[in-house]
Formats: C-alpha cells, sequence, structure tokens
C-alpha cells in the first residue's frame, strides 16, 4: 500500500447520463464493472435503482419491474453474484420496515421475499442502521435502531444487538431466518456500525467484523464473531485505533479492511451524554485493518486537513464500493454541523487504487502484416492505462541486406535461397502433407493408433494438428514434420510431427523428438461472431442498461503464439522438411550472440489493444520522465523511433498502470511479423445451426495476395493424448475446397473438445492458401454455456 502522502485520489467528472440526486444513508453493491445504488434520503427518501458503470463513467436508470420496494435509508444491501438482497430501513420519519426483498440484477426483476421466521423466538422487527453481510448461502443480520413507539411521530429509539441468520436458497429465494446460539460476550447494542466477513485462504474460518457504531455516543471497538462456532470475542489490536465513529463504510480489498468518513466526536463525548448535546463533525480519515495481523494503519489522520482539495472532503452516510482493487465513494453528508441542524449532501465521485494492478495476460494476437502486429490483452479491472514492450533478437537498426548474416529467430535459420533474404526454411503443411499419399497414409496410421478414440471420427482427409493457444509465444508455424523413428538408444516408438500455418505445436511424447519448429507470417484475426447471424465487426457489444451481456452465445478466441523453442537441426527437401532430434544431430543450428536484450516502450494504451508498427529506442543516460497515474514513463517526443521487420520475432509483454504505479508485466508472448506474398486471414466468420449439424461461413481475405486457392477449415477435438494438458489443442480438419462455408456434422461435432480456459466453447480455425501457400488462421470460439454436455444438446 502507498504511504499516506502518496494515495492518489481521483474525482470523476464528465459523466453522463442521469446522476443521482446528492443523498446520505444510501447503500452500494458492485457487480462486475457496475456500481448500483439504492435508497437514501435528502428532502425526501429516494426509491430509484441507479446504476454507474466504472469502465465508461455512464450513470443510468434501469428498468426495473416487479414488487418494487419503496424507498427506504440505512437499510440492509448485499450482493450474491448478480442477486441483491434489501432488508429493513427507514421508509419514513419514524417508521422503519422489516421486509426483505430481491433484485435478480440480470434482468432488473423486484421479487417481495417470505422468509420462515425462526424456530424459536420472533423474526427480526423493524429496524435501520442495522448491519447486513453475506457469507456463503447465509446472511448475518447484526445490531440497528428500532422505534419503541407505535406512533411513528412519537420516535422513542432503541438500539438492538440481536443477531440474526439468514439461509438463502440457490440462485433465487430464502428459506427463512434463525436465531444462533452464541458463546462469548455479545457486543453492545449499536446502530450506524460496520460489518465485514474475512477468510484467510489458510485457515478457511470466516469472521466476522464489527466495528463502531452509535449507542448514545460513538464508538471505536472492534470485535469478532467466529462464524463456524459462533463465539464472540474482542480482539488486541496493535497500532492506532480510528477515532470512535458512525456512519463511516468499511470495505474488505484483500486482507484489510478499509474504513472511510463518518461523524466522530468533535468535543468530549460519553455515554451520559446526550447525542443532540454534544458536537460532533464528519471526517475524512482513512485508515486500514490487517485482518491477518489485527494491526491498525492511518492513511489519512482526522488531523490532517486538505488544502489543495486533492481528496474528498469530510462525510458521513456516504457510500464506498471495491472495484478489484480500487475504492469508489459517493455523496454522503458533509461538514461539521450541530446535531439536528440542516443537512448538506455532496454530490461528488471519488475513487482511491489500494495497490498496485495484477499482471495481465499475455499478449495476443488479432492480426499480423509484414510490418505491424494488432495485439490484445485483457482487460484489467480499474486501471488507467497499460505500458507495451517488446524485445526482439535483430540489433536495433535496420535489417541487414547481407544474405550471408540472415539472422536465426527463435533458433530457425533464415535461408536466404528461398523466398527472399527474409523467407523461412519450412513449407507449409498443406503442400507437403498433400504431395504424397504414402506419407500422409503413414501418419495417419500411428496418430489413429495412438487416438484410438479418433477412428470413428476421422476420414482419409483429416489432417490432425495441436497447438497449445494459452502457453503460445509464435503463431507462425509452416511446417510438416515427416514421421521418423528417434535414433536415440531409449526410444521405442516412431512418432508423427504435424504443424501448420495455423501457430500450432504437435503432441509428442517423452521419447520422440526432442522439439518443434515454428516459422513465419501466422496471425489470428479477431472475428466476434453471433450464433445465428453477422459478425459484429470485431466488438463485442455491450447493453449498457442491461446486465443480460454477462453471458453470450458466442466469442472470439484470439490466441497467443507458441513459446520460441529451439532446435537442434534442421535439413531442407523438396517435398518436406525433416526435424531431427537431439541425439540423432552433432551440428547444432548455431544462434546469433545479441548481448543483453533490452526491453523497448511501445508506448502507453488507453485500451488493451495495440497496432505496433513502431517501437521506442531508449539509449543510455537519463531520460525525461512524465507521469501516468501514479507512475514515472519516459517522455517518448523525445525519443527515435524504429519500425518493424518482416519475417522477424518480436517478444513482448505489459504491465497494467493505475494510481498506484506500474504493476508487474504479463509472461512473455513471441511473433513473427509476415513474409510477403502470403494470403490474409479469412473474415467475418458466422455460425448457424442447421439440421446435419452447424454451418460454418466465412468472408475471403481482404488481403488475398493472389488467387486463393483453397480453403482449410479445422475442429479441435478431444484426444487422450491432451488429459494431462488441457489448454493443448488438437485439430482435425473437417473441410478443405473453394467454397467459403462447409457444414460441420453431428458426427463431427461429437467428438469436438470442449476448451475451458474461459468460457466452455468449441474451437474452429479457418485458413486460406494461395499459390504461395496457406496463410494465418482465423480462430473463433463458439460459447457452449455452462452446463451444456455435448455440442447442439
Amino acid at each position: 500500500m502507498a504511504a499516506p502522502s502518496l494515495l492518489n485520489w481521483r474525482r470523476v467528472s464528465s459523466f453522463t447520463g442521469p446522476v443521482p440526486r446528492a443523498r446520505h444513508g444510501h447503500r452500494a453493491v458492485a457487480i462486475r464493472e457496475l456500481m448500483i445504488i439504492f435508497g437514501g434520503g435528502n428532502e425526501g427518501i429516494a426509491d430509484e435503482l441507479h446504476v454507474y458503470n466504472t469502465v465508461t463513467n455512464q450513470w443510468f436508470l434501469p428498468a426495473v419491474r416487479g414488487d418494487i420496494p419503496p424507498g427506504c435509508a440505512a437499510h440492509g444491501f448485499v450482493c450474491d453474484g448478480t442477486r441483491i438482497l434489501v432488508f429493513g430501513g427507514m421508509v419514513e420519519y419514524g417508521r422503519y420496515s422489516n421486509e426483505l426483498y430481491e433484485l435478480q440484477a440480470s434482468r432488473w426483476l423486484w421479487k417481495k421475499m417470505r422468509p420462515q421466521p425462526p424456530s424459536s423466538g420472533l423474526p427480526p422487527c423493524p429496524r435501520l442502521g442495522h448491519s447486513f453481510s453475506l457469507y456463503g448461502n447465509k446472511c448475518y443480520l447484526f445490531g440497528g435502531l428500532a422505534n419503541e413507539s407505535e406512533d411513528s411521530n412519537n420516535n422513542v429509539p432503541r438500539y438492538l444487538n440481536d443477531f440474526y441468520e439468514l439461509e438463502l436458497q440457490h440462485g433465487s429465494g430464502v428459506v427463512g431466518w434463525s436465531i444462533p446460539v452464541t458463546k462469548g460476550i455479545v457486543p453492545s447494542p449499536r446502530e450506524s456500525h460496520t460489518a465485514i466477513i474475512y477468510c484467510k485462504k489458510d485457515s478457511g474460518s470466516p469472521k466476522m467484523y464489527v466495528f463502531g457504531g452509535m449507542c448514545g455516543a460513538r464508538l471505536d471497538d472492534l470485535w469478532q464473531l467466529e462464524l463456524e462456532t459462533m463465539s464472540w470475542s474482542k480482539p488486541e489490536t496493535k497500532g492506532t485505533v480510528p477515532l470512535p465513529r458512525s456512519l463511516h463504510t468499511a470495505n474488505v480489498i484483500g486482507n484489510k479492511m478499509y474504513i472511510f468518513g463518518g461523524w466522530v466526536p468533535y468535543k468530549g463525548e460519553n455515554i451520559e451524554t446526550s447525542p443532540h448535546d454534544c458536537e460532533w463533525r464528519c471526517t475524512s480519515s482513512f485508515s486500514y485493518l490487517n485482518l491477518d495481523t489485527v494491526e491498525w494503519t492511518t492513511l489519512v489522520s482526522d488531523s490532517q486537513e486538505d488544502k489543495k482539495n486533492s481528496r474528498p472532503r469530510p462525510r458521513a452516510g456516504h457510500c464506498a464500493v471495491a472495484v478489484g482493487t480500487r475504492l469508489y465513494f459517493w455523496s454522503g453528508r458533509d461538514g461539521y454541523k450541530k446535531a439536528l441542524n440542516s443537512q448538506v449532501c455532496c454530490k461528488d465521485l471519488w475513487y482511491l487504487d489500494t495497490e498496485k494492478p495484477s499482471a495481465p495476460s499475455q499478449v495476443q494476437l488479432i492480426k499480423a502484416t509484414t510490418n505491424s502486429f494488432h495485439v490484445k490483452w485483457d482487460e484489467v479491472p480499474t486501471v488507467e492505462g497499460y505500458l507495451l514492450q517488446l524485445n526482439t533478437d535483430l540489433p536495433y537498426q535496420a535489417a541487414s541486406s547481407d544474405s550471408s548474416a540472415a539472422p536465426t529467430i527463435q533458433g530457425i535459420r533464415m535461408d536466404p535461397h528461398r523466398q527472399g533474404s527474409n523467407s523461412i526454411i519450412p513449407n507449409s503443411i498443406h503442400d507437403t502433407a498433400n504431395s504424397t499419399k504414402t506419407e500422409h497414409t503413414a501418419m495417419k496410421g500411428i496418430l489413429m493408433k495412438n487416438n484410438p478414440d479418433l477412428k470413428a471420427s476421422t476420414d482419409s482427409n483429416a489432417i490432425l494438428l495441436s497447438s497449445s493457444p494459452t502457453n503460445a509465444s509464435n503463431h507462425n508455424s509452416c511446417m510438416a514434420d515427416i514421421l521418423r523413428k528417434n535414433e536415440g538408444p531409449h526410444t521405442s516408438a516412431s512418432v508423427g510431427v504435424l504443424s501448420s500455418c495455423l501457430g500450432l505445436r504437435t503432441v509428442i511424447p517423452e521419447t520422440s523428438v526432442s522439439s518443434t519448429v515454428c516459422s513465419a507470417q501466422t496471425m489470428v484475426t479477431q472475428q466476434t461472431i453471433k450464433t445465428e447471424s453477422s459478425s459484429t465487426n470485431g466488438a463485442v457489444v455491450k447493453d449498457e442498461t442491461s446486465l443480460t451481456a454477462f453471458s453470450t452465445k458466442s466469442e472470439v478466441d484470439e490466441t497467443c503464439a507458441l513459446p520460441a523453442i529451439k532446435i537442434s537441426r534442421v535439413e531442407t527437401h523438396a517435398a518436406a522438411t525433416v526435424l531431427f532430434s537431439k541425439e540423432a544431430s552433432s551440428n547444432p543450428v548455431a544462434t546469433v550472440k545479441t548481448g543483453e536484450r533490452q526491453w523497448c516502450d511501445v508506448g502507453i494504451f488507453k485500451n488493451n489493444t495495440a497496432l505496433v508498427s513502431q517501437f521506442y529506442l531508449l539509449p543510455k543516460g537519463k531520460q525525461s520522465i512524465a507521469k501516468v497515474g501514479n507512475a514515472d514513463v519516459p517522455d517518448y517526443s523525445l525519443l527515435k523511433k524504429q519500425d518493424l521487420v518482416p519475417g522477424t520475432g518480436y517478444r513482448f509483454r505489459v504491465a497494467a498502470i493505475n494510481g498506484c504505479g506500474i504493476g508487474p508485466f504479463s509472461r512473455i508472448s513471441e511473433f513473427k511479423t509476415c513474409i510477403p506474398g502470403f494470403p490474409g486471414a479469412p473474415s467475418a466468420v458466422r455460425i448457424s445451426k442447421n439440421v446435419e449439424g452447424i454451418h460454418l461461413s466465412w468472408e475471403p481475405p481482404t488481403s488475398p495476395s493472389g488467387n486463393i486457392l483453397e480453403y482449410s477449415a479445422y475442429l479441435a477435438i478431444r484426444t487422450a493424448q491432451i488429459q494431462d494438458n488441457p489448454s493443448q489443442l488438437v485439430f482435425m480438419r473437417i473441410y478443405c475446397g473453394l467454397k467459403t462455408s462447409c457444414v460441420v456434422t453431428a458426427g463431427q461435432l461429437a467428438n469436438a473438445h470442449i476448451d475451458y480456459t474461459s468460457r466452455p466453447a468449441i474451437v474452429f480455425r479457418i485458413s486460406a492458401k494461395n499459390e504461395k501457400g496457406y496463410g494465418p488462421a482465423t480462430q473463433v470460439r463458439w460459447l457452449q454455456g455452462n452446463n451444456r454436455k455435448a455440442p447442439l444438446s
């Protein structure tokens, strides 16, 4: 966590959509990137449900339906997946509620719940200012304030310390209330306190922590309830305990409970003093409790004044939610006030990053050209930008024109006599595999011998391919490796090794060939598809007014390329390239000595995609520094740029940036720029069901670089060889021809591999061939849904 002086608060501005009116006593929860706010009051109690999208900076009012609850304030508000529960609160002055409502946020549908009463005792009485906490399938209700008078105009406060458990049904609905029997001393009655539940990763014993609140005077005590044993205790803490307070917020991020704001004493306040006779003030103090060590740390003290308006001003009755590792704060009462005086409410929204962002996913390739890459990576929640870097074995200068000095990329020797000085030795698999029927038959025989389950689904034209897209670092595999018996003394089988222009890695038993070769001009283009209709131009459409976009029917998988692999020896033949094992070769390929690799910045990117055609050279010596978030980065306007070179391998990594600085870098990916002349990837892939199975169609490449001679489509299939490595996909060719569509039969789909690396999906790949050979592949994932047992079931 940053030191107190380095806290980097951000005030959110330039909203779009209907901003809710300022208020206090409201509650908020987070569902993914959405902050959902309900209730609160300021000149009347609010009954609208407001949603703020933290990614798009947009407020919206969803069209709710069903049993819409009345407006309430100081109520219980918890979130279980996309289900929200509301309990109690003040519905008008002096009149409190004990009703329970459920909101299914995926449909914005309200429903009034009628839980069973406890087997012994009464259900919770109407109240406000209670805590309502969720863990597993149970909610825990503690304390609050009740009105002893039956007349709502005659408010006689009664502070509560009763404790209830509410059992939930899975997905929707509730079972009923119960009153657990607890051990130890129960905390004193209170309202406007906070309660959170935390479970250590190792111990697995959840604990509820209650802090502060109001009971005639403000409190600063901390209580702990072991939920498994229902034992109350008062843990001994270290560090400086925050001032007594009420109407503050508490949020858990990692192993820390963050306490912000609230009402604190302005003058000596004690139990005997009536709250109407004392003075108090709002605070902007900020502390956290390490829940593992039970130690308090003050980040912003009550005595620190903010003269620059660089953090939220003092407030109480606000709301706070955690989105990832970022805390958002909105509205609340403002300033130092005498009791019962008029209330002034804030209308500002702030956020604070509590720690550096996590590492993004590996950089993934969307498209490669001869001198550029279009890349992406998975979004990291709540970041302000991404730092993308690359390096290469090539010297940082224009590529050498001397063919004798052609560099080795990823252990593959550049051959100046084939396809120009930047081309790679291996031929396309499609040329090679079709060159002789004998070779293909031999490959098929051994592959089927090792995979007896495939016999029912393969035919004489089937070609098996494999890949490991999750750990990939080079999609440029355009090589067929002829079956060869290992010559080492410990081998016992001949193994067929097949790779293709799809950037694939072969399935190789431990006794087989020691490595595979990846070569030039492969890419995976991004095609976002709909199951029954046309493409969406590479963008996933999100409905900002509905949560139904949480589950779609199709998605794109832009896979990474394979890791760089060192090989022992490569020889060329007219029909194919033969790959020898290390034991069979005594002349390994020499590698180019480039000295220590230097990571160079591609730049800072706001979003999780980048078009890379140049990178910045970082000369020795000091650089002018610019600020991004709380991170120091070079001043790129002062740096020289270098262009990418055709047929060259580049390694990429990316790190996220937020208000705490630059986070760790991702794992390294490696891609190659293309060699001129090969066709681009097919586009606009569509998938729809038909009587026979599914209909798969696509558009020709936008850059065919000549006449398209044929297309090949592949399906990822199940095979026993990858059970120990589920991320490694094995592909079977299901179509080869000139048409831009094919039918995938139900029999073929029955053997489809369901890829669970993200959401369950069937994976297809499609590539085009011109006079030079096969070009890059388009890969698409057809989502199957979490409950689907088999394709098309």
